[in-house]
């Protein structure tokens, strides 16, 4: 397999911006992909949620990117480690899936990242591994074997476990196992690099230990940005279903992008477009924040459903925002009541997900029938045949 080691190409998946830290350095990182020796490198999900969002999607990017250097790229789903639960980040122990739950939620993830990665490359196509392949396999005495190179200080200190000792909350004993287990995906895929989130670097470095342990071999951990929010710190959360997320359809995936702050404009032009920084520049400094963003929306959907889809996307968001019109296509109910107070009526037709929320909805005027705004939550609706509900800008529904 040809390995690039053209210096312009490998500085420019560096210096980018989606890669915030480099273990044990940048410096050393980019000798050894310039030396030519082909890498083994690996990136770990666990399937605790049916969907996946940008932030996720910014790492099957970089990840093609190495691929497209030569070097080997090995998506790993944490069939196993999800069902013991991440304890990162969390303050509180995270829900334990059942086996399931995990292999749903993973037959979903490989459809929605199939347009970010070329798996049908016949040379050096991407390969997808299991960790219960391993982690399944080990004895009680393998896993004290690994639990012995770690001490209890060294768990004990992570950020999360001293906020809930704090607030005297729980520490569940199989939340120590965890790091374990992600540390020991490397040591059993005999990995050269593994990239993943600030927030897994903990886990990373658990994995670099053991990798030196048991197998004498240096890792390189390459330490992506979480795509924060740089006002409010505010993450994409698939376990909180916050962000933009991969299984939208075009026309949803165009509009949940337009509906980003103009804070994260750069950000996501950097983390989830193919776009040169400086055609990133360039377009930030010539077009108005929204037109930008109807650029990034356009990209991203380009990317993740097609070109065709793209326009359809921006021709379907600019009737209905732009000229004023309603969406070509919406969804319908048939609805057999003759009237409904409007907080049901919202709530049967699933525009929104609560009688406070229908309310809250109305007192901000974010509720249409008709095209006339809504002022009395307390209203009771005549249902007709052809009404119209609007809730927000985007969701629209019919009576038939």
């Amino acid at each position: 397999m040809k390995i690039i080691t053209d210096p312009t190409k490998i500085d420019e998946i560096l210096n980018r911006g989606t890669i915030v830290k480099i273990l044990p350095s940048k410096e050393e990182f980019r000798k050894k992909l310039l030396s030519g020796k082909r890498l083994r490198f690996y990136i770990g999900f666990d399937a605790t949620a049916p969907t996946l969002h940008l932030s996720h999607a910014k790492n099957f990017m970089l990840m093609e990117k190495f691929r497209k250097l030569g070097h080997e790229v090995i998506i790993l789903f944490g069939d196993f480690t999800a069902m013991i639960g991440d304890p990162t980040d969390r303050t509180s122990a995270r829900k334990q899936l059942s086996k399931k739950e995990v292999i749903s939620n993973v037959k979903k993830w490989k459809t929605l990242i199939k347009p970010l990665m070329d798996f049908q490359n016949k040379d050096n196509p991407p390969k997808i591994m299991y960790n219960s392949q391993w982690l399944s396999k080990l004895t009680f005495k393998d896993l004290i074997g690994i639990a012995s190179n770690f001490t209890v200080q060294q768990m004990i200190e992570r950020d999360m476990f001293q906020k809930r000792i704090a607030s005297k909350k729980p520490i569940y004993l199989h939340e120590f196992l965890y790091p374990l287990m992600q540390g020991y995906d490397s040591v059993a895929m005999n990995v050269d690099v593994e990239v993943c989130g600030t927030d897994q670097i903990f886990n990373a470095l658990v994995g670099r230990s053991l990798l030196k342990k048991f197998k004498e071999k240096e890792k390189y951990i390459v330490a992506v940005t979480l795509m924060e929010n740089p006002k409010t710190g505010e993450l994409m959360s698939k376990s909180k279903g916050i962000g933009v997320f991969l299984d939208a359809t075009p026309k949803d995936l165009y509009g949940q992008v337009m509906a980003q702050p103009d804070e994260m404009i750069k950000i996501l032009f950097i983390n989830n477009t193919f776009l040169s920084l400086k055609e990133i520049d360039d377009l930030i400094k010539s077009k108005s924040p929204r037109d930008a963003k109807a650029r990034l929306a356009f990209e991203i959907t380009k990317i993740l459903h097609g070109e065709k889809a793209a326009k359809e996307a921006e021709k379907e968001f600019n009737q209905i925002f732009k000229q004023k019109s309603l969406p070509s296509e919406m969804p319908e109910i048939i609805l057999k009541e003759k009237q409904l107070p409007i907080l049901d009526l919202l709530t049967k037709t699933k525009l929104v997900s609560s009688k406070s929320e229908a309310q809250r909805l109305i007192v901000q005027k974010g509720v249409k029938i008709n095209n006339q705004i809504q002022n009395d939550w307390k209203k009771i609706i005549k249902i007709e045949k052809g009404m119209i509900i609007q809730v927000g800008k985007r969701r629209f529904i019919k009576v038939i």
